[in-house]
C-alpha cells in the first residue's frame, strides 16, 4: 500500500439506479464504466484517464430499509483495519459493518463518526497508489477536494486527529458560519480537504470532481435530471465550485475553471 494511513484511496456511489447514475456522470465527468464482481453482487468501476478511481453499488430495498440512503462514500487508508475500527469505537464513533474482506482487495470497515458522517477504512492489499484523489495536480475526473459537513467541527477535527492523524494546516474566517480548517494528512504536504459547520445541512462528507468548464457542467446537470442546489461560486485562486443533486438524490460537487 504506497498511500500514507489517512489518505483517500478510493470513492463509492450508492444508489437504487446505477444505469442512470452510469448515463448521468458518464456525461457529465467524462468516465468510463467496467461492470466487476462485488462482496454483494455486481459492482461498477468507473475510470477517467488510466487506473479506476471509485465504483457504483447498488443500493438495494434492503438496504434502503436499514436507513442507507443514495450518496458517495470516502475510503480512507489504514494499516489494520481491525486496529482501526476498535480505535473508531474508542473514539467515539461507530462501526457499521465490518471489518471484513473483499478477496484480492482488501480488509474494510464501514464506519460512523461522532457527528453522524459516514466514511469507510479500507487496508488494500496492492501496492500501487491510488489516483482517485488527485492530490498532486488538477486532473479531470478525479476528485480534487474532501469536505466533511459537520455538526461540532472541533469534536470532528479531534475524533479524525486521534484516528488518522489529520492536523489543521490553514483557516478561514467565514463570519457566521464559523471557520473553514483545512486539512492535512502527514507527512503529505499538500491539503487533503476541509472542515466546516453543517449549518442546515445533514453531517456528511461532500467530494468535489473536476471538471473542465464549471458553466458547461452546471447546463449539463440541469438538462440530465440533476439538480444546482449551490453555485457556481468562485473561491480562492480563480476556480469555481458548485453542490449539486444527482437524479437519484445524492449529493456531490464539482470544481473547476469558469471557460
Amino acid at each position: 500500500m504506497a498511500n500514507y494511513p489517512g489518505d483517500f484511496i478510493w470513492y463509492e456511489l450508492v444508489t437504487p439506479d446505477p444505469a442512470g447514475a452510469q448515463a448521468f456522470y458518464g456525461g457529465l465527468l467524462g468516465w468510463s464504466f467496467e461492470l466487476s464482481a462485488g462482496p454483494d453482487g455486481e459492482y461498477t468501476l468507473f475510470r477517467a484517464d488510466g487506473p479506476p478511481v471509485g465504483g457504483v453499488m447498488h443500493l438495494l430495498p434492503a438496504m434502503a430499509e436499514n436507513g442507507a440512503a443514495p450518496g458517495w462514500r470516502g475510503y480512507l487508508a489504514v494499516e489494520d483495519a481491525d486496529v482501526s475500527a476498535a480505535a473508531i469505537a474508542q473514539a467515539g464513533g461507530r462501526i457499521l459493518y465490518g471489518p471484513a474482506d473483499i478477496p484480492g482487495i482488501g480488509r474494510f470497515a464501514l464506519a460512523l463518526d461522532p457527528g453522524g458522517a459516514v466514511f469507510y477504512v479500507m487496508r488494500a492489499l496492492s501496492e500501487e497508489s491510488s489516483e482517485s484523489f488527485a492530490q498532486d495536480a488538477p486532473r479531470v475526473g478525479h476528485c480534487a477536494w474532501n469536505e466533511l459537513r459537520a455538526p461540532d467541527p472541533a469534536a470532528a477535527l479531534a475524533f479524525y486527529a486521534a484516528i488518522f492523524g489529520w492536523e489543521v494546516a490553514e483557516r478561514m474566517d467565514m463570519g457566521p458560519e464559523g471557520f473553514y480548517e483545512m486539512l492535512r494528512n502527514p507527512p503529505q504536504t499538500s491539503l487533503l480537504g476541509a472542515a466546516m459547520a453543517a449549518g442546515d445541512l445533514p453531517p456528511g462528507w461532500i467530494f468535489y470532481f473536476r471538471v473542465p468548464d464549471i458553466g458547461a457542467a452546471a447546463e449539463r446537470i440541469a438538462a440530465t435530471g440533476g439538480k444546482v442546489i449551490f453555485g457556481p461560486m468562485e473561491v480562492p485562486g480563480g476556480e469555481f465550485v458548485l453542490n449539486g443533486l444527482d437524479p437519484q438524490g445524492a449529493r456531490f460537487a464539482l470544481v473547476g475553471k469558469k471557460v
